[in-house]
C-alpha cells in the first residue's frame, strides 16, 4: 500500500524551524491522547482493531481490512497540519492515502483556487482515489451562491473521475485581522457545502467536525496551536481518530486504534516546528 503526504503551495507560509517536534513532552502528551481519545472514544464507539503497527505507522499485520478506499485529502494549511496524523491512522488501517493540502491555498473559490484546479485532475489521474475528502478552507470566500457553485464543480470533477466526495468542515479557528473581513463568508461556507451534499445524496457526503472540536476556537476542546488556527500533533491525532472512524463507518473498514499509530514518526513532521508545537 502506498501512503503519501505531499502538498502544493499557492503562497509561502513562513517556516521558522525545521527541528523535530518529537520531544519527550510531545510523547507524553501523545500517550495521554491515546488514553483519552483513542481508547475511550473507540470503546464508546465499539470500533478498533487489535493487530500491531510499528512506530513508523507501518502495519505489521496487513490484510485485516479488504477493499479499502483510496483517500485523497484536500484543504489548506490547516489540513496540511492534520495530514501527517491522518496518513498514519489510515495507513495503519490499510487505507491508501495521499494529501494535496496546500499552504496558503488549497481552496476551490476565486484566484487562490487556480492551483487547486490545476493540480486536482493530475492527482485524480495518477492516484485514482475512490474518495476525495475536502476540508473547507479558510479561503473559501464568496457569496453562498458562489460557494455552492464551487462545491458543485468539485463534486462533478471528482464524480467524473469515478470517486465520491466527502466535504468536511474546518475546525474553529482565530478570526484575526486577516480573516475578519471575510468572517461572514467563512461562516456560510459549511452551510453551502451541506446544501451541495444534500443535492447529491450517496455521491457527496457532509461531515461536521464540530462533533470533535466544538465551535469555540479558543476553548481547550478545539486543540489549536499557539497561532489559534492550526493544530499541533495532539489535535491532529484527535482529528485523524475522528475522521478515520467516520470514513470507516461510511466505507466499511475498521479504523486502527490510536495506540498503534499515534506516537509514530509522523509526530516529527516539519510542519509542526513553525507552529511552536512541543
Amino acid at each position: 500500500m502506498n501512503t503519501e503526504t505531499t502538498g502544493t503551495t499557492a503562497s509561502s507560509a513562513p517556516l521558522v524551524s525545521r527541528r523535530s517536534s518529537r520531544s519527550p513532552v510531545w510523547r507524553a502528551a501523545a500517550l495521554a491522547l491515546v488514553a483519552a481519545v483513542g481508547v475511550t472514544a473507540l470503546a464508546a464507539c465499539g470500533g478498533g482493531r487489535s493487530d500491531g503497527v510499528s512506530d513508523s505507522g507501518e502495519s505489521k499485520t496487513a490484510g485485516k481490512n479488504t477493499n479499502t478506499p483510496k483517500v485523497l485529502w484536500m484543504g489548506d494549511s490547516i489540513a496540511g497540519a492534520e495530514a501527517p496524523a491522518l496518513g498514519a491512522a489510515l495507513k495503519a488501517a490499510d487505507v491508501p492515502f495521499k494529501s494535496m493540502a496546500a499552504d496558503g491555498g488549497g481552496g476551490v473559490i476565486g484566484e487562490v483556487a487556480e492551483p487547486t484546479w490545476d493540480e486536482l485532475p493530475k492527482q485524480l489521474t495518477s492516484f485514482k482515489p475512490d474518495v476525495v475528502a475536502y476540508q473547507i478552507t479558510t479561503y473559501d470566500w464568496g457569496k453562498p451562491g458562489e460557494q455552492r457553485a464551487a462545491y458543485e464543480k468539485l463534486a462533478k470533477t471528482v464524480g467524473d473521475a469515478g470517486a465520491e466526495l466527502v466535504l468536511v468542515t474546518a475546525p474553529p479557528f482565530k478570526i484575526d485581522s486577516f480573516y475578519k473581513p471575510h468572517a461572514a463568508e467563512i461562516k456560510t461556507a459549511p452551510k453551502s457545502a451541506e446544501a451541495v451534499a444534500d443535492r447529491h445524496e450517496g455521491k457527496v457526503r457532509f461531515l461536521d467536525s464540530a462533533a470533535l472540536w466544538g465551535t469555540d476556537g479558543t476553548a481547550p476542546k478545539a486543540l489549536r496551536s499557539k497561532d489559534g488556527i492550526h493544530s499541533c500533533q495532539q489535535g491532529s491525532a484527535a482529528f485523524a481518530q475522528w475522521l478515520g472512524k467516520e470514513l470507516g463507518r461510511v466505507y466499511s473498514f475498521t479504523p486502527a486504534p490510536a495506540d498503534r499509530w499515534a506516537t509514530g514518526s509522523w509526530t516529527g513532521a516539519k510542519v509542526y516546528g513553525p507552529l511552536g508545537c512541543k
